[in-house]
């Protein structure tokens, strides 16, 4: 079986852990919504049960049901009732994916400092399509333009290569045997020579060719040079620009694979990570976290929902084990 197919299998095998409620009454779920809400308690367990159990097609429904019904803007209560993370998590559920993708990264580049993690999780894994919605909907929220802002917060080859992915302009689909070959013996020399010129055209083969085609050029990259294409970057660059590349080629060969490596880094290596671990667990929850769950399970001994429970407490926990759904010993 070539690369090209076994990358469709993989992701038409992908699967989320939210879908849409059957069934589903708005108007009653924001009923609902409200009596949690209002008053001096805040029945948190109801919050959990009815956000994460809606999709992200049916959250703004109600939201707006329960405008029509209180006169008051749903995501505003949730910031006033709730704190810390358990509020990042369930003012998270209510973002479209665009919107919430707009969000992570606008606060990722605002103030002192980037948050450069942030950056590539969303922008090395994002479809062109999702990467349109994404710009359009930080413009609307944020009245800026998404790749305008890269360009400030960033620099060198990093920025480059981001900028290059936020064009959204990756070939989908598209397989040249006959070019991969080349490509690879491309990718070889800018691993030798790691002049600027080299790095720009590193970033872009990996920005630009179709998944199915990189598959094929890191094959023929494996027989050129007698190694890993990941290994070849991590021993040439280092920084935010290798770490961005390495992703870049992880998303690739196995996007929830990548995903279940960042949530064990940002549990283990950095004493649970919490933006992290939020934003993968709210931005996959629909598309292929049942998947990643599997991933992380393989290759790591311990379920995802084990190590949840371990570093996380109260109703954040719950939240986010509501998020991953199931049971411990599913995956």
């Amino acid at each position: 079986m070539g690369p090209g197919k076994l990358h469709l299998l993989q992701k038409s095998s992908v699967q989320g852990t939210i879908f849409p409620a059957p069934s589903f009454n708005p108007m009653m779920d924001a009923q609902m919504l409200g009596g949690a809400l209002q008053g001096f308690g805040c029945d948190k367990d109801l919050l959990i049960g009815l956000l994460t159990q809606r999709c992200n097609a049916q959250r703004p429904v109600i939201a707006e049901a329960y405008l029509s019904t209180f006169g008051r803007d749903l995501v505003s209560d949730l910031k006033e009732k709730l704190s810390d993370h358990f509020k990042e998590v369930m003012v998270g559920l209510m973002y479209p994916p665009p919107s919430y993708d707009a969000h992570e990264l606008w606060h990722a580049m605002k103030g002192a400092g980037t948050d450069e993690n942030c950056l590539i999780d969303i922008l090395a894994s994002r479809t062109n399509g999702e990467i349109f919605q994404m710009r359009e909907a930080y413009y609307l929220q944020y009245s800026r333009d998404l790749q305008e802002d890269i360009y400030s917060e960033t620099s060198g080859h990093f920025r480059d290569t981001l900028v290059n992915l936020v064009q959204g302009t990756r070939e989908e689909g598209y397989t040249d045997p006959a070019t991969a070959a080349q490509d690879a013996m491309v990718l070889w020399e800018t691993c030798q020579q790691r002049t600027g010129e080299h790095k720009t055209l590193l970033q872009m083969i990996l920005c630009n060719k179709s998944y199915q085609q990189l598959w094929l050029v890191f094959q023929e990259f494996q027989t050129i040079s007698g190694q890993d294409i990941v290994d070849a970057i991590n021993e040439c660059y280092d920084g935010s620009f290798q770490e961005l590349l390495v992703a870049i080629v992880l998303c690739v060969r196995d996007k929830p694979a990548y995903f279940a490596y960042r949530l064990y880094s940002a549990i283990h290596d950095f004493g649970f990570h919490n933006k992290t671990v939020i934003r993968i667990l709210i931005a996959r929850s629909e598309i292929d976290l049942m998947t990643i769950r599997k991933r992380y399970k393989e290759r790591y001994g311990k379920s995802l929902f084990h190590d949840i429970k371990h570093f996380a407490s109260g109703h954040y926990e719950k939240a986010l084990l509501a998020i991953c759904a199931g049971d411990a010993d599913d995956y």
